[in-house]
């Protein structure tokens, strides 16, 4: 019995913070983006996280543990980068069980901007198959003849254009989009200003993520700080009150960022931030590197199951 599996194999001991990362709330599933998760789905596990848990915004979460006055189950429903279904699709079931997100958003896509990883996506959709030639750009050749054949070509890329710098991954993704010509892509994936202003106004805490999503260890300190700053300057304009959290970009840690970058978010004086790295925070562990993690699956009693799997990894090592 689902309720039962999660209050009787939940850790005991001191109460634990579980941060779910998610991206896009999907109408329907899409055999193109299967870690996205689809609005049934989306119901299921904020049904599930309502009845079970405290439902907080990571800020509200992050100033509880300064205060050492965490619930015993706390979780946060984050979501990264800025897509418009954060608000169409996913504030609506949000609504229905009393619950609000924090959303990170990357500010340069605001207004019909794409991110590279989706423009991959899209560019596969529409290229003809069996094979994707992109040898004469340095991104190989990917057979694209099934659904899963797709998928892995999907990843490649994305693989290939994660770690470039903005100037040189926009460059590269121009330049495979003209060796492949394919149909017009997408142009309302993201968050126009003015509905960003609507999801604050609901009451969804709005976050930091850089402008450009660009992973902080491949900018010199200066830059990062501005890439920073200047996303965090872009959405108080908008939403007309501080941005008090941060997503690191991608989020791992020493990968994709390090303690310097903690400690300029400190400076900057944000209340908090996430990474990625697995496991929950609990009383004293570092408010500008909580964990979090993604709630893979389609089984409600497997979601539960990694949750309480996800606690008993305590929280991560703080990077030097």
């Amino acid at each position: 019995m689902l309720p039962a599996l999660s209050l009787l194999g939940w850790p005991r001991g001191a109460p634990a913070l579980s941060i779910l990362i998610y991206h896009r709330v999907l109408p329907a599933p899409d055999p193109l983006r299967p870690g996205e998760i689809d609005a049934a789905l989306f119901e299921a596990q904020v049904s599930f996280l309502a009845r079970h848990f405290t439902l907080m915004t990571v800020a509200e979460a992050a100033l509880a543990l300064r205060e050492q006055r965490l619930p015993p189950r706390a979780a946060c429903i984050t979501f990264d980068d800025g897509y418009a279904d954060n608000l169409t699709v996913a504030h609506a079931i949000l609504a229905r069980h009393d619950a609000r997100a924090t959303v990170f958003i990357a500010t340069g896509y605001l207004d019909g901007g794409r991110m590279f990883s989706d423009t991959v996506i899209e560019f596969v959709r529409q290229a003809t198959g069996p094979r994707l030639d992109l040898s004469a750009v340095g991104l190989g050749v990917h057979p694209i003849a099934t659904v899963n054949e797709r998928l892995r070509a999907i990843t490649a890329l994305q693989v290939q254009l994660k770690y470039l710098a903005p100037a040189e991954r926009d460059a590269q993704v121009a330049r495979m989009l003209a060796v492949q010509p394919v149909g017009p892509l997408p142009g309302d994936l993201m968050l126009t200003s003015e509905q960003l202003r609507t999801l604050s106004e609901l009451g969804h805490e709005i976050g930091g993520h850089t402008v450009d999503h660009t992973v902080l260890t491949t900018l010199t300190p200066g830059d990062a700080r501005e890439q920073v700053q200047q996303g965090r300057e872009t959405l108080e304009r908008l939403i007309g009150h501080p941005v008090r959290s941060f997503a690191y970009p991608n989020g791992r840690p020493l990968r994709d960022y390090d303690a310097g970058h903690a400690a300029m978010l400190k400076d900057l004086n944000f209340e908090a931030a996430v990474s990625t790295a697995a496991g929950v925070a609990r009383p004293g562990s570092d408010l500008f590197q909580l964990p979090r993690y993604t709630p893979w699956g389609r089984s409600m009693t497997m979601f539960a199951a990694r949750m309480m799997r996800n606690a008993r990894l305590g929280g991560p090592a703080a990077v030097a």
